[in-house]
């Protein structure tokens, strides 16, 4: 055997070694990334990317263009199998914005989000693939040139309604990103899954037994869509989401519009995130939504990323830890 073979095995045996060590035998991860997600332009509030606050010092901020969705544009909003459109406030948020604020903040990714909850005509977004193979054609075509025309780096899949089966959801869903990471398209991809409706869980949940954990990077589970309103119920369902999502990197969330729920900075979301760091559970925080923030000149924004970075004394002030 050669010296560079052996060395290969053994690097090989340490490398493995070292990833078993770090990774719970209950499949849970933790990561020392510090990233913070935020979904913007759905509201058309005339927000833009330089209105919100970037932490240099926070290993990764991702911003989540909302929406694309696979329907006509106008008001009859028909489902286009596939072929994507653009429904975010692209005057704010155009392509050379894009390139501004990564140029701007290296730090900084965006994404585009697909589906959403409504349209804008108010009806309900449903996935409906008329076949696999045709659906997954449409979207690799059509993502890829809206992915290019803005410089964007991964997809988040936020579905809320759905017309077709789980299992149909799963193997467009996953076709989809497998395709367009092999192409180079994108880095990276997440998911929006919440478990107060079960049609929405059993589509997630499918889509994950199939192809995940190695397909999608990040959990955005929506916390905020959950009836959840003290510390130890957010980390219970925080620990139920890390065994549905088994191995995957599941995010807190909190929203900023004060009309839902979930737990909000104001009533401990950050105790609750800090116990999920003593737990190795925490991956990372994310927003529903800059639009929303916008008014609130991004309070808790700024304390999110504080938080990730351990710059914790305003927050211990406020009375958020």
């Amino acid at each position: 055997m050669e010296a560079s073979t052996e060395l290969f095995i053994v690097l090989a045996i340490v490398f493995q070694a070292f990833f078993l060590s770090h990774t719970p035998a209950d499949g849970k991860v933790f990561t020392d990334l510090t990233l913070f997600r935020e979904y913007i332009g759905a509201e058309f509030k005339n927000v833009r990317f330089d209105d919100v606050p970037i932490n240099p010092k926070v290993d990764e901020f991702h911003f989540i263009l909302s929406f694309a969705i696979d329907v006509a544009t106008g008001k009859s909003a028909s489902p286009t199998n596939g072929i994507f459109n653009v429904f975010w406030d692209t005057d704010n948020l155009s392509p050379s914005e894009v390139v501004a604020i990564k140029g701007n903040n290296s730090n900084v990714r965006v994404a585009v989000s697909l589906g959403g909850d409504s349209s804008e005509n108010g009806g309900h977004v449903k996935f409906t693939a008329t076949s696999i193979d045709s659906w997954v054609s449409n979207a690799v075509s059509s993502l890829t040139k809206i992915i290019k025309q803005f410089n964007l780096d991964g997809i988040d899949i936020d579905y809320e309604h759905f017309d077709s089966d789980p299992d149909t959801f799963a193997e467009c869903i996953g076709q989809l990103i497998s395709k367009l990471k092999n192409d180079s398209v994108i880095s990276f991809a997440s998911i929006a899954p919440f478990s107060s409706d079960k049609d929405v869980e059993d589509h997630y949940l499918a889509l994950w037994r199939k192809f995940c954990p190695e397909l999608i990077d990040f959990v955005n589970f929506q916390f905020y869509a959950e009836d959840i309103s003290r510390v130890t119920q957010f980390v219970h369902r925080f620990e139920e989401q890390t065994r549905n999502f088994r191995g995957g990197k599941v995010l807190a969330s909190f929203i900023t519009d004060g009309t839902r729920g979930g737990l909000s900075p104001a009533d401990g979301f950050f105790m609750a995130c800090e116990r999920l760091k003593r737990r190795k559970l925490f991956s990372g925080i994310f927003v529903w939504s800059a639009d929303d923030s916008k008014a609130k000149r991004f309070k808790y924004e700024n304390f999110a990323q504080k938080f990730l970075v351990g710059d914790t004394q305003e927050l211990v002030q406020a009375g958020f830890l």
